[in-house]
């Protein structure tokens, strides 16, 4: 399992995660504190608590995990 960190600001920021993912051929888990849900799913991401960063895990090969995080680069979070 890969993990990164990510913040969504706005609704603009969720559909776009969304829409990212939604185009990637293996399953994206996006968790809060409390919840952990499909992170292909723009209503199931209103689930999570936006206000703090996010974790986003993935089951993928190294390859495909590099081109996920460079096109999701401008969620990321430098902690």
């Amino acid at each position: 399992m890969r993990e990164f960190r990510i913040r969504l600001r706005s609704v603009r920021d969720v559909q776009d995660f969304v829409g990212l993912a939604t185009t990637m051929a293996f399953t994206i888990s996006v968790e809060d504190s409390h919840h952990r849900v499909n992170g292909k799913s723009f209503m199931e991401m209103f689930c999570l608590n936006l206000s703090n960063p996010l974790t986003v895990s993935t089951e993928c090969g190294d390859a495909e995990f590099e081109v996920f995080l460079a096109a999701a680069q401008r969620f990321l979070v430098n902690e």
